[in-house]
């Protein structure tokens, strides 16, 4: 048998072929082998991820935390506004004007602006998070719940209220452990 040009090819090809599956196989048990190391430093990310954002979230805030702390709330919406222009879609923003709205007597401008952070952060009914607001938006729904339920019942026919219920169930179904 003799051995020509087109065999010495196939040959070549196929060493090739058998080299690249080596090389696979090689770098597939190496990336396995350190899975358990990126699985935890995608952790340890996720977690400086997420402090900084707690400082962060402390630092543009905390001249309206003092102004609410003052009794200065209208100071401390134009300063929310103010934010909010700066940083759209910041859901801490929705959560504390909601806060300034809720201690000014407005309840369903309260309840549309905690359904609008929540929505964009639902971190802020996470028992585990440090910017869970659970207990006092717990309090809140009950609270509007008892207000926009006999409000309701008189009016029927009201379009707000009725937007006011649904954003009111949201929240409750969020805080029962509903998602989106």
């Amino acid at each position: 048998m003799k051995i020509d040009a087109f065999d010495k090819l196939l040959w070549i090809l196929l060493s090739v072929v058998l080299i690249a599956l080596a090389l696979l196989l090689w770098q597939g048990s190496h990336r396995s082998g350190a899975s358990g190391k990126s699985v935890s430093d995608r952790a340890m990310e996720r977690e400086l991820t997420y402090q900084a954002r707690v400082a962060l979230v402390q630092k543009l805030y905390g001249p309206v935390e003092e102004l609410r702390s003052k009794g200065e709330l209208q100071s401390a919406l134009l300063k929310l506004d103010e934010l909010a222009r700066l940083y759209p879609g910041e859901a801490h923003g929705y959560i504390l004007q909601a806060e300034i709205l809720q201690q000014l007597g407005l309840i369903e401008t309260a309840l549309t602006n905690y359904v609008a952070g929540i929505r964009l952060d639902g971190d802020y009914i996470d028992k585990k998070s440090p910017l869970s607001r659970r207990e006092e938006i717990s309090r809140f729904v009950a609270e509007a719940e008892r207000s926009i339920g006999s409000r309701a019942a008189a009016n029927p026919s009201n379009r707000t209220l009725a937007v006011a219920r649904k954003d009111l169930n949201y929240l409750k179904s969020r805080l029962a452990g509903g998602c989106e």
